[in-house]
């Protein structure tokens, strides 16, 4: 066994063994075995990613087309044609049509509706779940929805309330990775849904969203009312400091500002049911005004509700007559 002489920082005389500068030298790679990743559901491209807010009257004439896509009913109730069958689709259910399929979707005449609908290529086997399917979201998959949606708007100039878009423009200034982001989140939102009809859904751990979705309902319940915290705390028997946390992880802001938001909404969508004046919605929503209401209104949309009406209104046009209408 022969030795090396070595010297360390301060210059002292240090021996190294040769067993020793084998060690150091040695490449453990093949001593490693690795694991191919095969997806099992992989998406190669992305046609349209939409949000849309309809007019109680709208509706779509219907087309096909050589890929997949997705619709799934934020608020309200649509009615979805796909080639011979035609139903209702209510809030948080979701139908996805099949490459080749036509499809159409209107709204039922009563309540305006919130959409998502987002298109997309996939050529994985395991798609065939998907056919002919309607599925109910849970709020998992809302979430993954949603993380589609943000990184849509940051990726795409082209805005998403259009129903009538057919290509997406990149943005320039797109985050790094934003394309993939909307690429993961889907194909995850995929791979949830065929798991959720394999395996039984398992409910431990969900304390905190049971009290969040408890909290949410008693807010839809009471949009007509002005709550304070101090009611809500009450009547849901929760501490205020437990129910902020909870509503700041959960959405981000308090629960004043959400449930703010959510009259936002709800007057949204009554404006797009045509059957009421802004007087009797603010009156309706537990506004003390109308002038109050249109400036809220216009703090949480950037507009007032007669903006917000017309803007509404043109998108619901096809393209064609939108333009014919500024000639």
């Amino acid at each position: 066994m022969h030795s090396k002489m070595l010297r360390n920082r301060k210059g002292e005389p240090e021996m190294e063994n040769e067993n020793d500068r084998g060690l150091k030298e040695h490449d453990a790679t093949a001593d490693y075995s690795f694991v191919s990743l095969s997806p099992s559901i992989r998406i190669d491209r992305i046609y349209t990613v939409h949000y849309f807010e309809y007019m109680n009257d709208f509706s779509f004439p219907g087309e096909q087309h050589d890929f997949w896509e997705f619709l799934c009913v934020d608020k309200g109730e649509a009615v979805v044609t796909a080639d011979k069958r035609t139903f209702s689709l209510k809030k948080d259910e979701i139908v996805f049509h099949q490459p080749g399929e036509f499809h159409a979707v209107q709204a039922n005449g009563e309540i305006a509706p919130n959409l998502v609908v987002v298109s997309f290529s996939c050529d994985s086997p395991a798609m065939d779940f998907f056919r002919s399917k309607t599925l109910r979201i849970g709020e998992a998959d809302r979430s993954l929805i949603a993380n589609i949606l943000a990184e849509a708007e940051r990726s795409f100039s082209t805005p998403l309330d259009d129903p009538y878009t057919k290509k997406m423009e990149l943005s320039a200034d797109a985050p790094f990775g934003s394309l993939q982001m909307i690429q993961l989140y889907l194909e995850q939102l995929l791979i949830r849904l065929i798991r959720q009809k394999e395996t039984p859904v398992r409910h431990r751990g969900r304390a905190d969203g049971d009290v969040y979705e408890r909290l949410l309902s008693y807010l839809e319940n009471h949009l007509t009312s002005q709550l304070t915290i101090e009611q809500i705390c009450r009547d849901n028997l929760i501490g205020r400091s437990q129910m902020q946390k909870l509503f700041r992880e959960r959405s981000g802001c308090g629960i004043i500002d959400y449930f703010s938001r959510m009259k936002i909404d709800a007057a949204k969508q009554l404006i797009r049911g045509q059957r009421m004046n802004f007087t009797q919605i603010a009156d309706r929503l537990g506004y003390t005004s109308v002038h109050y209401f249109s400036r809220q209104f216009k703090k949480v949309t950037g507009m007032t509700p007669s903006e917000y009406s017309v803007s509404i209104k043109s998108l619901s046009e096809e393209p064609q007559f939108r333009e014919s209408d500024h000639l």
